[in-house]
């Protein structure tokens, strides 16, 4: 559907910088550093750090801008986390944590190279041209200082490409018509989603709700009457337009930063989340269809 070789390239060049920025959500020591500060449920957890750039905000908004979380999972720990620690503690607590584990998967060595400074340096630069209206969750994180620290400034702008592209993605897929539970299992479809045993243990849905979406888009015909999840051929091109949109949507950084440094920062950040998924970043079962 990506037709365009420049949206293709930015495409994969997220594709190195998202798991990045993620590493730290499957890390002991996000869940270590924050249950210090008084938030020690995993689930808890999870919704603080990422929301915090927004301020002590309410499930609403928490669940407008995460889209795929169930509300009722939301409210049973937003706002109830701010009065635990505040969104300024969390952050904190966030960077200790985020700190940390790039120094255990990457080692001081490649937290200190010139390689990594040249990363932040592209990543930064790239950021320039993300723009923050109707931009919720990127517009947050973009009000936050840059740190100091080269793998640092890395990952800040890995998060701030990820989710300037996670805003866009979710007009996609309203744009689409899948509610947050079909936006899920229609993923799981493709064979690139997060595998339903993590969706159900981290999202609020159960299995009777994940299971009722699939029919929901078999009835579409987007999913075939199989048992195991498998795209119709309606369901796959359905699928490469949202992806095709979101490209679109996310264009403006990777032109910005050119064709050359796309290419040199894909590089690098394939260098990085290589190391970091060879040392363990990431459970091994993340990924696919099995239950």
């Amino acid at each position: 559907m990506t037709s365009d070789p420049r949206l293709r390239a930015a495409r994969h060049c997220h594709n190195v910088l998202n798991p990045f920025h993620s590493t730290h959500y499957f890390s002991p020591d996000l869940g270590k550093e924050l249950a210090a500060i008084g938030v020690a449920d995993s689930g808890a957890a999870y919704l603080a750090a990422r929301s915090a750039p927004m301020g002590a905000v309410g499930a609403g908004t928490v669940s407008a801008t995460f889209y795929n979380f169930k509300h009722e999972l939301v409210a049973r720990h937003v706002p109830a986390v701010w009065e635990a620690a505040s969104p300024e503690a969390v952050l904190a607590a966030r960077a200790r944590a985020v700190d940390s584990t790039l120094r255990r998967l990457l080692g001081e060595e490649a937290l200190a190279s010139q390689e990594m400074a040249e990363a932040a340096e592209l990543a930064l630069r790239a950021t320039e041209a993300c723009t923050r209206h109707a931009r919720p969750l990127y517009a947050a994180h973009a009000d936050l200082d840059v740190p100091e620290a080269p793998h640092m400034a890395y990952w800040h702008a890995a998060t701030l490409l990820r989710e300037h592209r996670g805003d866009g993605h979710i007009a996609a897929l309203l744009g689409a018509e899948l509610d947050p539970v079909e936006a899920l299992v229609s993923h799981v479809a493709t064979g690139k989603g997060m595998a339903p045993k993590w969706l159900l243990a981290t999202r609020g849905w159960d299995r009777s709700e994940y299971d009722a979406a699939a029919e929901r888009l078999r009835a579409r015909g987007l999913l075939t009457a199989e048992e195991e999840l498998t795209l119709t051929e309606q369901g796959v091109t359905l699928r490469a337009e949202i992806e095709h949109r979101t490209d679109a949507l996310d264009r403006a950084p990777y032109a910005h930063l050119g064709e050359t440094g796309v290419a040199r920062l894909t590089e690098l950040a394939t260098k990085f989340i290589g190391a970091a998924l060879g040392n363990g970043a990431f459970p091994a079962d993340l990924i696919g269809k099995a239950a």
